[in-house]
C-alpha cells in the first residue's frame, strides 16, 4: 500500500517546541480518558445493575469485554497505523470511543451495554499504542522524549485513580449513563485538537499487512486473556473451559511468533527483544503492573468492606497513590541522569515491593494509616514505569515505534490480568480457608449450608449475606479473614517485585542512558 504512494514517507520536518508539547498535551489528555474508563465503571456498576438487572455472566462481560477487545487488537491496530497513518488511526479511535459513549443514550439492556463496552475497547486499542509511537516520533531529542514519556506515565497513573473519584461525583447527581457520557466532549475536543496540532506519520516501507498474523494475534490474545480472567475469578486453574481456551490461545500465539520471526515484514518485530534495554523495560512494565494493580484492587475492597469507607471515600483515600505516582514519574528522568536509569527503575520496583511488604508484615490489626503509607510507597514505585517506558522507546528504532508501543501496552494489560488472577487467587484461597474455620461461619453453616457456601465466594458476598441474616459476627470474622488474606497476597507481591527489580537491574546494561538514542 505505502510503496505506491509518494506521501508514505517517514516523518515530516521537526515540529516547533510549542507544537511538540501541545501534541503531548492532546495525547496525554486522551490517555487520561482511556485509563479513567478502566476504573470509572467500577463505581457505576451497582446503579447500572439495579436498573438493567443483568445476569451474573452478563455483569462479568460488561466488566471484562473492554480489556478482552483492547488486548486482542493492540498489535494489529499498531501495525495498521504504521501503514495507514498514525494520526488517522488516532482520530478514528477518538471518534469510535466518543461515538460508542454517546450510544449509551439508547442502552436499555445488558447486551447493549456489553456491545458499547466492546466498541470502547476497539477505540482504546486504536488510541493507546499510537500515543506512545507518536511521542517516540514527535520527540526526536532523547532527553525531551524521556521527559515526555514521564508525563505520559504520570497521566496514566492519575487516570486510574481519577476514575473512581469522577464516577462517584457524577453518580451523586446523575444516573449511571454519565459514566459513559463524560467521554463524549473530551473525545470531541481531542479530535479537533489533533486535527490541527498532530502531523501525519507512517513507516516508509512497512511491507504488506500480514492478515493471517493479525487474526492469530487477535484470537490468541483474546483466548489467553479470557482464560486468565476465568482462572482469577474461580481462584483455580482447574476450570475445563478456561484450560481449553488457554492452550488453544497459547498455540495460536506460538504460531503467530513463528510467523513473525520468519517473515521479512513481520506484523510484530520480535527482534526488538534482542535489545537488553528494551527487554528490561518490558519486564519492568509487566512485573510492576502485576503486583500493583492486584494490590490496589484488594486494598479498595478492604477499605470499603472492612474499614467502612464509601466508594467515594475509598477513591479519596487511594488518591495519594496517583499523586505520588505522578510526582515520581516526573522526577524519574532527572534522577536517572544523576544515578543511572537502571538504578532508578530497579529502585522504583523495590519501593513498590516495600509498600506491599508493609501491609504483609503489619502485626495485629491492620490500620488505615498503614495502608495509606503502603499506598504512598506503591505510588512512588510507579516512577519505574516512566523509566521503563523511556527504555522501551529508546531501545527501539523509530520505524518500529508502533511495535514498541503495542508491546508496552500489551505488557501492562497482561501484567494487570496476571496480578489479579494470581495474587487475587492467593487471597481468595486464604480467605476461604480462614473464614471457614471460624465459629461465625459454623453458626451460619448450621442454619443454612447454602448461604454459608455462597458466603465463602468473596468478602462482598459474606457481608451481604450477614446483613440479610442479621449476623454481625459473620461480618467481623470475614473481615479479619480477608485482612489476613490480603496480607499474604502483599507478601507474595513484595517477593515478586523484588525479583523483578533484581532481574531488570542485571539485565539493563551498566551505564544505560535514556537521554541517548536507540540502542
Amino acid at each position: 500500500m505505502s510503496s505506491t504512494h509518494p506521501i508514505a514517507l517517514p516523518q515530516p520536518g521537526p515540529m516547533s517546541k510549542a507544537r511538540r508539547w501541545a501534541a503531548l498535551a492532546v495525547l496525554s489528555a486522551s490517555l487520561l480518558v482511556i485509563t479513567m474508563d478502566m476504573t470509572i465503571l467500577n463505581i457505576a456498576l451497582p446503579a447500572l445493575a439495579a436498573e438493567l438487572n443483568p445476569t451474573s455472566d452478563q455483569q462479568l462481560w460488561i466488566v471484562d469485554v473492554y480489556s478482552l477487545v483492547l488486548a486482542g487488537l493492540l498489535v494489529t491496530f499498531a501495525a495498521v497505523a504504521d501503514r495507514w497513518g498514525r494520526k488517522r488511526m488516532l482520530m478514528l479511535g477518538y471518534l469510535i470511543f466518543g461515538g460508542a459513549s454517546l450510544l449509551v443514550f439508547f442502552a436499555n439492556s445488558a447486551e447493549m451495554v456489553i456491545a458499547i463496552r466492546a466498541m470502547l475497547g476497539v477505540g482504546g486499542a486504536m488510541i493507546m499504542p499510537v500515543t506512545l509511537s507518536l511521542i517516540r516520533i514527535i520527540f526526536t531529542n532523547p532527553k525531551e522524549r524521556a521527559t515526555a514519556l514521564s508525563i505520559w506515565a504520570a497521566v496514566s497513573s492519575l487516570g486510574a485513580a481519577v476514575g473512581p473519584l469522577v464516577g462517584g461525583l457524577l453518580l451523586e447527581f446523575f444516573s449511571w449513563h454519565a459514566a459513559f457520557l463524560v467521554n463524549v466532549p473530551l473525545m470531541f475536543g481531542a479530535v479537533i485538537a489533533a486535527l490541527f496540532i498532530i502531523s501525519e506519520s507512517r513507516v516508509a516501507k512497512p511491507g504488506p499487512l500480514d492478515v493471517l498474523a493479525a487474526a492469530l494475534s487477535l484470537a490468541g490474545m483474546t483466548l489467553v486473556v479470557w482464560a486468565i480472567k476465568i482462572f482469577g475469578k474461580h481462584a483455580s486453574l482447574f476450570v475445563p473451559e478456561a484450560l481449553v481456551a488457554f492452550f488453544i490461545g497459547a498455540a495460536l500465539l506460538a504460531w503467530f511468533v513463528v510467523r513473525c520471526v520468519r517473515s521479512d515484514h513481520p506484523l510484530l518485530d520480535l527482534k526488538l527483544f534482542e535489545s537488553r534495554v528494551f527487554s528490561a523495560g518490558i519486564i519492568a512494565a509487566l512485573g510492576s503492573t502485576f503486583a500493583m494493580i492486584a494490590a490496589m484492587l484488594l486494598i479498595a475492597q478492604w477499605m470499603q468492606l472492612v474499614d467502612g469507607a464509601t466508594p467515594f471515600e475509598a477513591g479519596i483515600r487511594m488518591f495519594p497513590v496517583a499523586i505520588m505516582g505522578a510526582i515520581s514519574s516526573l522526577a524519574a528522568p532527572p534522577l536517572a541522569r544523576l544515578i543511572g536509569a537502571r538504578a532508578v527503575q530497579a529502585g522504583g520496583l523495590v519501593l513498590g515491593g516495600i509498600g506491599m511488604l508493609v501491609i504483609g508484615v503489619q502485626p495485629g490489626t491492620l490500620h488505615t494509616a498503614t495502608v495509606i503509607t503502603a499506598l504512598l510507597l506503591v505510588g512512588a514505585g510507579t516512577g519505574s514505569l516512566a523509566i521503563g517506558s523511556a527504555m522501551i522507546m529508546s531501545g527501539s528504532p523509530e520505524e518500529r515505534a508502533g511495535n514498541a508501543g503495542a508491546l508496552e501496552e500489551t505488557s501492562y494489560e497482561i501484567g494487570a490480568l496476571l496480578g489479579v488472577a494470581v495474587l487475587g487467587s492467593i487471597a481468595a484461597v486464604q480467605f476461604r480457608q480462614e473464614f471457614a474455620a471460624t465459629a461465625a461461619f459454623e453458626k451460619l453453616s448450621a442454619s443454612s449450608p447454602e448461604l454459608a457456601q455462597r458466603s465463602q465466594e468473596s468478602l462482598g458476598a459474606a457481608v451481604a449475606i450477614a446483613n440479610e441474616q442479621g449476623l454481625p459476627e459473620v461480618i467481623s470474622s470475614a473481615g479479619v479473614a480477608f485482612t489476613h488474606a490480603m496480607q499474604w497476597a502483599g507478601l507474595v507481591g513484595a517477593i515478586l517485585m523484588f525479583a523483578v527489580a533484581a532481574t531488570t537491574f542485571f539485565l539493563t546494561p551498566k551505564g544505560t542512558d535514556i537521554s541517548e538514542g536507540a540502542h
